[in-house]
């Protein structure tokens, strides 16, 4: 966990004064529901306690001074011209809210940033998303604008989207400002509305991450969207008012199912019921239920591995390695998948029989090592100081 006695004393010894402000926005990991959020469907992150902080002070010119302490990097630039950087990359999450927070006529100055973060770059717990929210946040509250959380998610969404040059959709936007101390939020990505949903107590969120460089390329990831199209383009044909694969049920799935090719069929038997399984996994939450929860985990991982395609060998064998653990209620991989991590719901007293058995596992398997975390879920973006 990052000190915030520690950030500010960093910020300090940086720039030479103290500073005004310290935020901090957390990563996230999706318990159910992935590859229908850009079908209009629902996902049920939560935010986890793994964050990034900017501690930050206003200027009285135009620039934009920043350092990331955590790969001993400096950038600087003019709120006049704002172009992609090159030489920091890392830096284009910053340039690129702050030019969108310009776009919107939002009246903003300089500002002396210094970001650290304990959420792992890479591992899919959405690191990038982080640091938008806390940038987008820092200048909201260093300026006092006016700005909803939900459009502070869009605006960070449309950063990545449109500066940095990365599809995403607003999920990990989303979550890491709507986050939940103790809960998951239920988020309807069609209209953005969200619902909390109570966690069990005596559980722990444990992430496994298979250290396989996520590989879902952007011809895989569009194929998948052109496969979803197509069965909204077939379904049309018996339900000319539809609008995406979230307003299919089951029922009317099963009942047109076997008039789809192959392919499209499986894509679509995926999105509708892992829609379906996060409404009942809400459910399950709800009542305690932990059991049927993690079963509708395990069914997911199954979904995601068989229909959807987007699994591989070293996620099936931490899955498998995890779902044999006594005490593990459920596992999944997690995210966009052709690598990065799983996620499972384990009993509290049963976490360190389940880190070292899955390690074990999964390096008798593959000759590799997984990094392990325990995650809480936690609230979202906010001040911490000043």
């Amino acid at each position: 966990m990052v000190d915030t006695t520690i950030v500010c004393t960093q910020f300090e010894q940086h720039y030479g004064y103290s500073p005004e402000i310290v935020v901090r926005a957390p990563g996230r990991v999706n318990l159910i529901g992935d590859h229908t959020d850009y079908n209009d469907g629902f996902v049920l992150p939560i935010a986890i306690d793994r964050t990034t902080y900017i501690a930050a002070r206003p200027r009285d010119d135009q620039q934009v001074r920043v350092v990331a302490v955590d790969i001993d990097d400096q950038d600087a630039f003019g709120l006049d011209h704002i172009a992609y950087s090159t030489n920091h990359p890392w830096s284009n999450y910053v340039r690129g809210v702050v030019k969108e927070i310009l776009s919107e006529q939002h009246h903003i100055g300089g500002a002396e940033l210094l970001i650290t973060s304990d959420v792992p770059r890479g591992a899919g717990l959405s690191s990038s998303a982080a640091l938008e929210v806390a940038v987008g946040y820092t200048f909201v509250k260093l300026y006092n604008l006016e700005m909803a959380h939900t459009s502070l998610a869009l605006l960070a969404q449309r950063a990545e989207n449109t500066f940095v040059g990365v599809q995403c959709g607003v999920m990990d936007q989303l979550i890491s400002v709507l986050g939940h101390d103790g809960h998951a939020v239920r988020i309807d990505c069609r209209d953005l509305s969200n619902y909390i949903v109570p966690l069990y107590q005596n559980t722990s969120i444990v992430v496994c991450n298979s250290n396989m460089e996520r590989m879902l390329t952007n011809s895989a990831y569009n194929q998948r969207r052109e496969e979803c199209a197509e069965a909204v383009r077939r379904f049309k044909t018996w339900y000319p008012d539809i609008v995406a694969l979230r307003d299919i049920t089951p029922a009317m799935f099963d009942q047109h199912a076997e008039a789809l090719p192959e392919t499209v069929r499986a894509r679509a038997r995926h999105v509708v019921s892992e829609n379906a399984r996060v409404l009942r996994s809400t459910t399950a939450l709800e009542q305690h239920d932990v059991m049927t929860f993690g079963a509708l985990m395990n069914e997911s991982h199954t979904s995601l591995r068989n229909d959807y395609e987007v699994s591989i060998p070293e996620l099936d064998i931490l899955v498998t390695s995890a779902q044999q653990v006594s005490g593990c209620y459920g596992a999944r991989l997690t995210g966009a998948g052709f690598g990065g991590c799983i996620v499972s719901v384990v009993d509290t007293n049963a976490v360190e029989s389940f880190r070292q058995s899955v390690a074990e596992a999964y390096q008798k398997a593959t000759g590799r090592d997984t990094t392990i975390y325990i995650c809480r879920a936690t609230d979202g973006v906010n001040q911490v100081k000043g």
